[in-house]
């Protein structure tokens, strides 16, 4: 189980993106080997709306996030009162984002490893959890 950040889905949808390749590497060679891929509901919005206001094609965003939901090995976590006061916790104490936060919470809740592409979140992350880029993060038979 791994937490994956919106940065990484949005890299892998967006051919432009600079990150685009190693996003779409990782994440088939992780989905592949059955690792499960975890993130907060939240990462829906953030992937939709992302997509839509990089691409300017709000149908597209919305497309892609549903093709994101079929994926067998995704577990969305829930954003519920005690998930949101643990993010919250997380977001003033390593003043992070609201949603950076969210991601880091699951993954600290869980004990599990953040994946992502925004080096801040993963700098202040790394206090409480293991982090990695997808071009760093071990293949999955080390995970």
């Amino acid at each position: 189980m791994i937490v994956t950040d919106a940065s990484v889905w949005v890299s892998r949808f967006l051919p432009e993106d600079s990150f685009h390749q190693a996003s779409r590497a990782w994440l088939i060679e992780t989905a592949t080997a059955g690792v499960a891929l975890v993130a907060p509901t939240i990462m829906l919005a953030e992937v939709s709306g992302s997509i839509a206001r990089r691409t300017g094609n709000e149908q597209l965003g919305y497309q892609i996030v549903q093709q994101i939901r079929q994926l067998p090995t995704l577990q969305l976590i829930t954003v519920d009162d005690t998930l949101g006061q643990l993010a919250a916790q997380v977001a003033s104490s390593y003043r992070l984002r609201g949603a950076d936060a969210v991601y880091l919470a699951v993954a600290q809740r869980l004990q599990i490893p953040l994946v992502s592409w925004d080096r801040e979140q993963l700098d202040r992350a790394a206090a409480l959890v293991t982090t990695y880029q997808p071009d760093e993060a071990p293949g999955p038979a080390e995970k």
